[in-house]
């Protein structure tokens, strides 16, 4: 769920738990649009970021501390001034809007009592942070708005702090029936009218509110039977209800197979009740972790975007390679008959006429038909013979050695094919290192481009656990495969890997005994899943004993040969099992 007003909602209620009361006993600005409050209390120190920075503006309370820099901003030391040792005494929202205003008493220079608002705006490209007096006029902001970049609001020291007003959208805490079902005359998508009419809600929470109704938020709000809109109002008013209460239970949202963070909510999610839900004791909590989460993903994937180029780049070469190669091969297919040509003029030389003509008919002794021979004018019977023969040697050296290099390119797709799917399964800075050592030590790149220094800290394969204590590894990429099937597994530990495509090797130690059906599954969805196939609803996977599983002399990394296995189709994932870290 984005920051919407229930989020807002949700943080400041529990910012008004966790703060009020507190003094401020320290600010900083760690970064240009960020600020660090420190507070002291009975119950400890506590910390809260205020974050305004366009692309991820937030506000949660926080156990890390970050160095501020030698100079303090101006903004920060305006705050340190004023409210420096203040005290909160109130967090509230304002209204459903995406604001939250901080309460602040504190000795002004003559040592008398007053009092200062902070207003924290969580809009986006628009958040802003703002300090007030208790007039409302404002004192300075972390961004100054000037006239020619907005001719709605000013946001500049002197100027008077006001909320623009949203046109046609009303606070949905404060909604009658009436009211409501007057909106739902307008025809519109449910998505669209949930969004449109109502201030702080947003898709995630129309989605919801619909999925709760048992109804389609694409579904147009002019099909609905009156039973369907008395539902909607009643589940609408519900959630509305729960929020007037403070009753929320922040959860985090995640992909089942992949534990990617797909969204958070201040409530669990009927509409995600297929991915797995993680409850959190607070929103603050709930924010930390889901972003910093999903920047883990986000930047593996950015720092993987040069391997990632490289490897795609030399992949679109060696497949144009082995186009023209095929093309090549193709025309040495006329070698036999280049062969056919050069015995049949030596045989009917010395009966044909002397006059060399454009072509000669003769017969074909193989299959008794009449062949006509295209010949050079300039050349005897036996030069054109010759040269036949000379064609039909020269096909057939370039077959020979096509054979040879069309078979190299192929594996040297093979094997960027392997390393690509080795990319994307790569999780730390270590496995992207080793992935850079293989493309290094094959030629892929130049020798001399610099591996970053964590290289030196080897990656490791996965390592699963499954309920009844046998244990699962997979490998991320070639070397790791090389290194867990022919030095970690023994002979009788069994081997998984998906049938036809890249993929990981997934090794199950027996450690002597005999494996449960469950084991077996449990193995191939795993070799499945790390795989170049993953998104398929079923994939085919090998799996055998180790010790039948063999690697030819100078074969790539990775790559195996084997005759006997068995077969299994099966769903990619990750089931009940443990990993170990």
């Amino acid at each position: 769920m984005a920051f919407n007003g229930i989020t807002i909602h949700a943080l400041a209620y529990e910012l008004n738990n966790e703060l009020n009361g507190l003094r401020i006993s320290k600010i900083s600005q760690p970064e240009k649009e960020e600020i660090l409050f420190t507070f002291k209390g009975s119950s400890g120190q506590k910390r809260m970021l205020i974050s305004a920075n366009a692309s991820l503006p937030l506000v949660y309370l926080t156990k890390e501390n970050k160095p501020a820099p030698m100079q303090a901003p101006n903004f920060c030391m305006v705050l340190r001034k004023y409210i420096g040792n203040g005290r909160i005494t109130d967090i509230s929202q304002m209204g459903m809007e995406r604001i939250i205003r901080f309460t602040v008493e504190h000795l002004d220079e003559l040592g008398d009592p007053a009092k200062k608002y902070l207003y924290v705006e969580i809009m986006g490209k628009y958040s802003n942070i703002i300090f007030c007096s208790d007039d409302n006029k404002i004192i300075d902001s972390i961004k100054h708005i000037s006239f020619h970049v907005s001719s709605v609001r000013e946001v500049l020291p002197g100027r008077d702090y006001f909320i623009t007003a949203q046109e046609n959208k009303v606070d949905p805490t404060m909604i009658s029936q009436d009211d409501f079902a007057a909106l739902l005359g307008n025809a519109t998508s449910l998505r669209k009218f949930i969004t449109g009419n109502f201030i702080g809600l947003s898709s995630v929470t129309a989605n919801e509110i619909a999925c709760r109704c048992h109804l389609d938020a694409d579904q147009s709000t002019a099909s609905l039977t009156e039973i369907e809109k008395n539902n909607l109002y009643k589940c609408f008013k519900a959630m509305m209800h729960d929020i007037e209460e403070n009753r929320y239970n922040p959860v985090i949202i995640k992909d089942r197979e992949s534990s990617k963070p797909l969204e958070y909510s201040a409530f669990p999610l009927e509409s995600y009740r297929n991915m797995e839900t993680v409850s959190y004791s607070s929103i603050s909590e709930v924010l930390e972790t889901f972003y910093s989460e999903r920047n883990q993903f986000t930047n593996m994937h950015q720092r993987s975007t040069d391997l990632r180029k490289v490897v795609t780049t030399l992949l679109e070469r060696n497949h144009k390679k082995l186009d023209l190669q095929k093309r090549q091969y193709k025309d040495t297919d006329k070698m036999d008959k280049y062969k056919l040509y050069g015995e049949l003029l030596q045989a009917y030389a010395y009966s044909l006429p002397t006059e060399i003509p454009k072509s000669v008919t003769v017969n074909n002794y193989y299959d008794n038909t009449e062949l006509s021979i295209p010949l050079d004018e300039t050349k005897s019977y036996m030069d054109n013979s010759n040269r036949y023969f000379e064609k039909y040697n020269k096909c057939k050296r370039t077959r020979i050695a096509l054979d040879e290099y069309m078979e190299e390119t192929a594996n040297t797709i093979s094997h960027l094919d392997s390393i690509l799917t080795a990319i994307s399964l790569a999780e730390s800075e270590n496995d992207l290192n080793e992935i850079r050592r293989e493309l290094n030590d094959y030629g892929f790149i130049k020798k001399h481009i610099e591996r970053k220094k964590a290289s030196s800290q080897k990656s490791k394969p996965l390592h699963f656990v499954t309920d009844d204590g046998f244990h699962i590894y997979v490998g991320k990429n070639n070397y790791q495969n090389d290194y867990l099937t022919f030095k970690f597994a023994t002979g009788n530990d069994w081997w998984f890997h998906i049938k036809k495509a890249t993929g990981s090797h997934v090794i199950v130690k027996t450690e002597g005994q005999e494996l449960p059906d469950h084991v077996y599954e449990d193995a191939a969805a795993l070799a499945a899943y790390y795989s170049s196939c993953r998104d398929n609803d079923k994939v085919e996977i090998d799996y055998l004993q180790k010790k039948n599983v063999k690697k030819p002399n100078k074969a790539n990394p990775g790559f195996v040969i084997y005759y006997t296995n068995y077969s299994m189709s099966i769903t990619p994932g990750i089931r009940n099992m443990k990993q170990i870290k």
